[in-house]
């Protein structure tokens, strides 16, 4: 029987599907401070103030960090993982990333929808300040998904995540940090692609009907 609420399937981008960015671009430029992301700082707003003082004390613009963000690739099995995805249930990709970072991330994986945020760029090409897509943008994309009549799977790792998945029908952390485990220990764990695609098929997903060869069986 199928279900009365049909799905789609969300997920984070950085760290669950592809390299941390800040993180690339710390080991790139030899800035410890970029290594920070919101598996430690909860405050996403602060954490991009400190990321953007950082930039405008060494000089760095969004060229710097696209030159960085070309060198990446999806995680190991990510690519296979979303086209698996695609094939059984709507996706969308929902982070606090930019659409000026992630559009080449993007085409390694066939383009799937993304809802991220946008950077503010001067004349000189440094980055001057973002605009978020809207506040609490995880969660109120859940909220307003479940208002139009979907049912969601969501999927993340980090403590900006916590709040889509709290809303989700069903929720997983995948490879979280032992802090993020430590404070909401309730979510179930994947380690890997594998994990995600056992739970959804024992879980989530509702069976397609059995082709029967006919156009229109009586």
């Amino acid at each position: 029987m199928t279900h009365p609420k049909p799905l789609i399937i969300a997920s984070d981008l950085e760290g669950v599907l592809v390299p941390e960015i800040w993180i690339a671009f710390a080991e790139a430029t030899g800035i410890e401070e970029l290594r920070l992301t919101t598996r430690e700082i909860s405050d996403y707003d602060k954490l991009m103030k400190m990321r953007m003082d950082i930039l405008r004390q060494h000089k760095l613009g969004i060229v710097d960090i696209q030159k960085v963000i070309a060198t990446l690739r999806p995680l190991p099995g990510a690519a296979d993982f979303v086209a698996w995805v695609r094939s059984h249930s709507q996706f969308i990709i929902i982070s606090d990333t930019f659409y000026e970072f992630a559009a080449p991330l993007m085409a390694q994986m066939d383009f799937p929808t993304i809802f991220c945020h946008s950077l503010v760029i001067d004349g000189d090409r440094m980055i001057e300040g973002y605009r978020m897509r809207l506040e609490h943008p995880k969660r109120r994309t859940v909220a307003a998904l479940h208002d139009i009549g979907f049912r969601v799977f969501a999927m993340g790792d980090s403590y900006n995540d916590i709040a889509m998945l709290q809303l989700a029908d069903y929720s997983m952390l995948f490879a979280p940090p032992e802090n993020v485990v430590a404070d909401y220990p309730d979510f179930p764990i994947a380690r890997a692609y594998a994990d995600v695609r056992a739970f959804l098929e024992a879980n989530v997903l509702t069976p397609l009907p059995a082709a029967t060869g006919e156009l229109n069986p009586a």
